[in-house]
């Protein structure tokens, strides 16, 4: 049997999603700039997209803007504020962001940006009050991760984009693994940008937006046509936004309740192990993500026994995980280095079965067992 348990990587395509996207591949390929019917029909397409992701995050569809994935959306973010404010040059973050924001903002220091990194508590939350004291004059942009990708945290994005507009800094927000999963209204939320990704929700590969408030001015990053309202030049991947859309459309209340369910089930089943340690908070916490800690396993190896039983996990972020180190998440938390090496990571899709749930429970338990067994611990 096999069990994917890695949909924080990567997710399989919706048949559903294929099936819409199919079209614009083979008989309405036409380029969405062109002034034909074929153009034309491509071009209606994307608009009817822009307003099904728009209407899911309560935005309008001027707001939207394509992308090749949640990376280029952080960059374009980030990035595009930084070059465009003539407020300053200083930029709040986390240190828990994915590499597509941190390593941004670390490129952006090396330019001459000022860059504060923020500690979190010992679930991954940061505080408001270190937020705050962390804002200053020259301040153009805070950027604080949605849903965390390795440890499940679901920070207040309603306080802290109410603190951010209460002293007039722009927040940006990195919901690539939490959009769709968690309800999202970018009004009431008072976000100014917002990253999304396609292929976390069972959509493409290659497709992604960048939620931007109207009347915040970025800078492009490239140049070229006048392509979504000049922020992002380029001819648009037509199939990939009629298949970001419809995978947005595709994950309702009953899709996450499922998931939920199954996540603690899987918690539950992880933690019946003795020294078994869950890594993020309990309840404010990603519908699908798993990360548990088993003092002496090495996490690598623990993965690579699972993989030869069908059941795929990872160790952290798909980004970094063929990285040497651990995980910097972990590290910010404050986790004991030892279960910081014995950590894995968990993640499920609407597709997940009850029975992929047990059947890693119980390879995880006896791979567990013989781990300990062959180091000389007790299992």
């Amino acid at each position: 049997m096999e069990a994917y348990l890695d949909n924080g990587a990567t997710t399989r395509l919706d048949p559903r999603v294929l099936k819409a996207m199919m079209p614009y591949f083979s008989k309405a390929y036409g380029n969405a700039s062109s002034l034909h019917k074929a153009g034309r029909d491509a071009k209606k397409a994307m608009d009817f997209a822009r307003e099904i992701i728009a209407k899911k995050i309560n935005a309008e569809p001027s707001e939207i803007i394509f992308t090749s994935g949640g990376t280029e959306s952080d960059n374009l973010a980030i990035r595009g504020i930084a070059y465009a404010s003539g407020k300053g040059k200083h930029i709040t973050t986390t240190k828990i962001e994915h590499p597509a924001v941190l390593n941004t903002c670390k490129a952006l220091a090396e330019e001459g940006f000022d860059v504060t990194f923020l500690d979190v508590d010992n679930e991954g939350f940061v505080g408001l009050a270190s937020l705050e004291k962390a804002m200053r004059n020259d301040t153009v942009l805070v950027s604080v991760i949605h849903g965390n990708n390795e440890i499940g945290t679901l920070q207040d994005i309603t306080r802290i984009g109410a603190l951010c507009r209460q002293h007039g800094i722009l927040f940006h927000t990195d919901a690539v693994q939490s959009f769709a999963k968690v309800p999202i209204d970018v009004r009431r939320m008072n976000i100014d940008l917002l990253s999304i990704s396609g292929h976390k929700l069972n959509g493409p590969k290659g497709i992604g937006a960048l939620y931007v408030r109207k009347g915040v001015r970025i800078k492009p990053l490239a140049f070229g046509g006048p392509h979504e309202f000049g922020m992002r030049p380029g001819t648009e991947n037509i199939p990939g936004i009629v298949g970001l859309a419809k995978a947005a459309e595709l994950i309702g209340s009953r899709e996450i309740k499922q998931m939920t369910a199954l996540r603690d089930r899987l918690i539950k089943g992880l933690l019946s192990v003795s020294d078994s340690y869950l890594n993020g908070p309990r309840s404010e916490r990603l519908c699908n993500n798993v990360n548990v800690s088993f003092k002496g396993v090495e996490g690598e190896a623990l993965l690579m026994y699972l993989d030869t039983k069908g059941v795929r996990v990872s160790t952290g972020s798909a980004c970094s995980s063929r990285e040497e180190g651990p995980s910097h998440v972990l590290q910010a938390i404050g986790t004991d280095p030892e279960c910081i090496m014995g950590s894995i990571r968990l993640t499920l899709s609407k597709f997940t079965t009850q029975k992929e749930i047990d059947y890693a429970i119980k390879a995880t338990k006896e791979t567990v067992a013989h781990l300990r067994k062959v180091s000389g611990l007790k299992g």
